[in-house]
Parts: C-alpha cells; structure tokens; sequence
C-alpha cells in the first residue's frame, strides 16, 4: 500500500474529490441519518460548488488521499483565528477503512496543524458515528461538547465535538 496525501490545487482535481465525497456520504450515512438529508448535506457542504467556496471565502484546504493512483478519501481542515485548527472533513471509502490508512490521515491533519502554529485540533462528528467516534477516541481526540445544528430544510446536525492537544 502506497499512501499519499496531497493538497488539491486544481479544479479537475477538487471535482474528483467533490465526486468521491458523494459516492462515501451515500455508503457512510445511510444509517445514521435519511437519505433526504445525505442529499442535502452533500449539496450544501460537499457538492464542488460548496467547496470552492470554503477555499475561496473561508480559508480551507483540502487534501486528497492516494492509494497508488486510486482517489480513495479526502481532508478538508482550515486554521481558526485563535489556537485551534479546525478538521471539518475526514472521509475514506469503506473499501479502505481498517488499513491504517485514516491514522497516516490524521497525523497528517496534526502536522498541517503544527505548521500553521496551532496548539489543538478540533472537530465535530456525529452523535451516531459510532465508527468514528472510536476511531477519534482511539487517536487521543477528547469529548469537549456537543451541538445541534440547524442547517435548513428542516435539517438539524446532531454532533459531538472533539478536540485533540498537540
């Protein structure tokens, strides 16, 4: 297995990884939360146009994940105005999960954090993502809060918020 984590630096690029974010929110989510708001959530936050815009008017970076030649996840994180980096997005195809390969993501997560001066990294996950919860737990990450957001549509976000000290 041949890692490879690189920041997205091309639209033909950003549009694969915009692709991908559609294909694993519909084998990732479906039962957490209604197909309806999959569709919903994947327009708004993770459709191409959504994340142009986080790159272009929000500071974010994404990152695409590479076994071999083969788009298999993406990061999306961006550094907060205090101390904090912010991980919004860490995704991996359920085809390459239990391979190590979403620690090599997270650690680079923690260095993109360390390079930009930040002393902690922070993210919400849902309440019902028992995999990632454990996944978060078992790197260090530390329950801090949760939070129900209203993100229109009659659609709420129902996370845990995690925070992780470098």
């Amino acid at each position: 297995m041949d890692i490879e984590i690189k920041k997205v630096k091309y639209l033909p690029e950003l549009r694969r990884v915009a692709e991908l974010a559609d294909r694993i929110w519909h084998e990732c989510f479906v039962d957490i939360i209604s197909e309806g708001q999959i569709d919903y959530m994947v327009e708004k936050f993770q459709s191409l146009d959504a994340m142009c815009r986080q790159i272009e008017e929000q500071s974010y970076t994404y990152l695409a994940v590479y076994d071999g030649d083969d788009l298999c996840g993406y990061i999306a994180v961006k550094p907060e105005q205090d101390d904090r980096f912010f991980l919004s997005k860490l995704y991996l195809r359920s085809d390459k999960r239990g391979k190590g390969i979403a620690s090599q993501m997270l650690e680079r997560v923690f260095a993109e954090a360390r390079a930009a001066g930040k002393s902690s990294v922070y993210l919400t996950v849902n309440k019902h993502n028992e995999h990632a919860i454990a996944v978060y737990k078992s790197t260090g990450f530390e329950l801090i809060d949760s939070v129900a957001t209203d993100i229109g549509s009659g659609y709420v976000m129902d996370d845990f918020i995690f925070s992780y000290a470098l």
